[in-house]
């Protein structure tokens, strides 16, 4: 990767080195320096993108102009004599106008864009906040937009262009829907298939970190391609944004695995409302971190009819992060010795997490690690980061509060076991042979050994060759090969899970 590529747009956390237990996004380990968009390597956290992504609202003859800037874009940043490419996707969701941000090579999506503002032709937005905080000032004209990009004293342009997309009639119908959880509104696309029915319905819950109700990662909309196969195939599907994305309200930052169940728990409850769905057939598809989510609601409720989980974790969240981190890191062509001390730091994490204690010295080794790191840049990347004694001060606070926000303390101590145990349906699981994230052969074992403990023989779990963490047949299963592989399931994962659900109703 090259050296600016590295520096630009968000400080990589050179303490806490590993992989994202659950997050769907991929997740690297590469030299210090900033970067467009990153999600912390071995820290599951939501901590990566703003607690609440602001939207510009689209209200009566301003929707014309929310509507100018709607589709996929792609271009890239050019600054300080490298080009670094990006993709931008806006979308109308309830009158208000949201935008994500991808940057490929640095293995980073659905970043969530903030502060939208129009005043056509002049186009405003605004990814991360605080030290990492880049600014777009742009100029939108025809099928072109461009301007201005600044960030942690870098300066440069942007320029993309829209991408014409072939608009398919769909063989369903497609509704945006909203409803409401412990007081917040949660917004969502409901698909029904042709007909009156009642439909058997699944309600799709997305991995960690901030995702919108397509999980769209590096172009591949996992949840979009997933609600288009099953609806296709007589299955209602709901998928809804993450707490703070999109088109829902709340803060993500403030929310546990737990009570990311209250929203799945809710979704449940709109859906027996509707009169189009068959209220004995409700089930919930949950992928990775979403997995326990389902796990959690169809334990403590009679409203779910059956489960299926993609990549779901079956083992403590402590013992997910242990063997992601050697994996992610051997992939990516670590040395052992890099690998022991990035496990030795992971441990005294996970010790200042529980006890409260030794944070300070771990506070004094990052900022050791972030200044040495900045040390080595070349003089021109150094004077752009401002005073260094302050950028490592707030760089090294920044990625301490990640691991200590109260997502990442459930997370660590969660263990799924005793919930699936209490699960009395149906359940599919399904894991990739190559997943590096959540890996299948432990959690595949230890899934078996737990549904049976609780007496649930209705279960099928199958190993999909070649499969990584999104499903995507792999070469290595490196979260780094995510954004280069074919944005879609490997063979047969879709016709299996639309014959799984289906085939309920005929045991």
């Amino acid at each position: 990767m090259r050296m600016l590529a590295t520096l630009m747009i968000l400080l990589l956390e050179v303490f806490v080195v590993g992989a994202c237990a659950l997050a769907t996004r991929p997740t690297v380990t590469q030299p210090p320096g900033l970067r467009l968009g990153h999600t912390p390597t071995d820290v599951p956290s939501t901590a990566a993108a703003p607690a609440t992504v602001a939207a510009a609202q689209v209200v009566s003859d301003e929707v014309a102009a929310g509507e100018v800037l709607v589709g996929h874009w792609e271009g890239e940043i050019a600054v300080a004599g490298q080009r670094i490419g990006i993709a931008l996707d806006f979308a109308l969701r309830e009158g208000q106008l949201v935008g994500i941000m991808d940057v490929p090579e640095q293995g980073a999506a659905g970043i969530p864009l903030r502060n939208l503002r129009l005043a056509l032709p002049q186009v405003h937005f605004e990814a991360f906040e605080g030290l990492r905080l880049a600014t777009f000032e742009g100029r939108v004209v025809g099928e072109e937009l461009s301007g201005s990009f600044s960030q942690v004293g870098f300066s440069g342009t942007f320029r993309v262009r829209r991408l014409a997309q072939a608009q398919e009639a769909l063989p369903y119908r497609e509704e945006e829907v909203t409803f409401t959880s412990g007081g917040l509104k949660l917004a969502g696309t409901l698909t029904l298939p042709e007909g009156d029915g009642p439909f058997p319905a699944v309600i799709l819950i997305s991995g960690s970190g901030a995702q919108t109700r397509d999980e769209d990662i590096f172009g591949f909309k996992v949840f979009r391609r997933l609600a288009d196969h099953l609806t296709r195939n007589g299955i209602a599907v709901l998928r809804y944004d993450d707490r703070g994305v999109g088109g829902s309200e709340g803060n993500l930052l403030e929310c546990t695995t737990a009570c990311l169940a209250e929203d799945a728990r809710a979704a449940v409850a709109f859906l027996q409302g509707r009169p189009e769905i068959d209220r004995g057939r409700i089930g919930l598809l949950g992928h990775s971190e979403g997995g326990l989510v389902a796990v959690m609601v169809a334990a403590s409720s009679a409203d779910v009819s059956f489960v299926v989980l993609l990549a779901g974790p079956a083992l403590p969240g402590e013992e997910i992060l242990k063997r992601q981190l050697a994996l992610i890191m051997r992939a990516q062509g670590a040395s052992e010795e890099d690998i022991a001390r990035a496990q030795e730091r992971q441990a005294r994490t996970f010790a200042a997490v529980r006890t409260g204690a030794g944070w300070e010295e771990l506070r004094t080794q990052m900022e050791a690690e972030i200044r040495a790191a900045v040390l080595a840049l070349p003089e021109e990347q150094r004077k752009a980061l401002g005073d260094l004694d302050e950028f490592v001060r707030r760089s090294a606070a920044e990625q301490l509060a990640q691991v200590q926000a109260p997502w990442f303390r459930f997370f660590l101590d969660y263990d799924p076991r005793p919930d699936l145990q209490m699960v009395r349906v149906p359940v599919l699981a399904l894991y990739g042979e190559r997943d590096l994230q959540v890996p299948a052969e432990a959690n595949a074992a230890a899934l078996r050994e737990a549904l049976r403990a609780g007496g649930n023989a209705a279960f099928d779990i199958f190993v999909i060759p070649e499969a990584n963490h999104l499903f995507q047949r792999a070469i290595t299963g490196a979260p780094d090969e995510y954004a280069k592989l074919e944005k879609d399931f490997a063979p047969g994962v879709l016709e299996l899970i639309a014959r799984w659900i289906l085939g309920l109703a005929a045991r």
